[in-house]
């Protein structure tokens, strides 16, 4: 069976529902992304979402979620690259993220966490996706930080996304970005001792 290529419209409208996808996510979890939330957020056709989607809401979401981790390791990459110690690495990472709530006027959160609080037995493979996302985070941090010891880098870049995360949640209930930064300072200045240890 030969299956005709998707034209660039088609394309344009896979990449809107995507993009909706993950705003939606970002702004309240899996359960406030449904078909047709998508749909209505990304005006793109009701049937296309099958088209282009055939696994449904669960398709969707995985696909929106890979797309949204990406996008997030480039958002990582950029702001660790301007640091020139491992402290100031530290502090641009979580300045980016407070950056990011700030953008979204704290009503929008990390795609991967939202979405990470709703999920049940029934969506373990995206559970493990999740999962997948958050390590390859912890890599590239850990790979960013430039300590002696990659095991205690690794550590201590779990750290610092569980850091981000909780920072997320505390940014939206208090509307602001304040957690980010002070969280960048405290965990800057440790990451800068942890360097000082070679």
């Amino acid at each position: 069976m030969t299956t005709t290529p998707p034209t660039a419209r088609g394309l344009a409208s896979r990449e809107r529902m995507l993009d909706a996808a993950i705003t939606l996510m970002r702004h309240s979890g899996l359960s406030g992304a449904g078909i047709n939330e998508v749909v209505k957020a990304s005006a793109a056709p009701k049937g296309s979402v099958y088209h282009f989607f055939p696994g449904g809401k669960r398709q969707l979401a995985s696909e929106a979620l890979a797309l949204h981790a990406g996008r997030v390791l480039g958002v990582i990459d950029a702001a660790m690259a301007r640091g020139r110690t491992p402290g100031a690495r530290v502090r641009a990472l979580l300045r980016a993220f407070a950056r990011r709530l700030d953008a979204a006027e704290c009503r929008q959160s990390c795609a991967l966490g939202a979405v990470a609080l709703d999920l049940d037995d029934e969506l373990e493979p995206v559970r493990a996706a999740i999962e997948q996302s958050f390590d390859a985070w912890i890599e590239r941090i850990a790979s960013h930080l430039g300590f002696a010891d990659a095991r205690r880098a690794r550590s201590f870049a779990g750290l610092l996304l569980t850091a981000i995360e909780g920072a997320y949640v505390r940014g939206r209930a208090g509307h602001t970005s304040r957690a980010f930064i002070e969280a960048g300072d405290w965990l800057g200045a440790l990451a800068d001792r942890e360097a000082a240890l070679r």
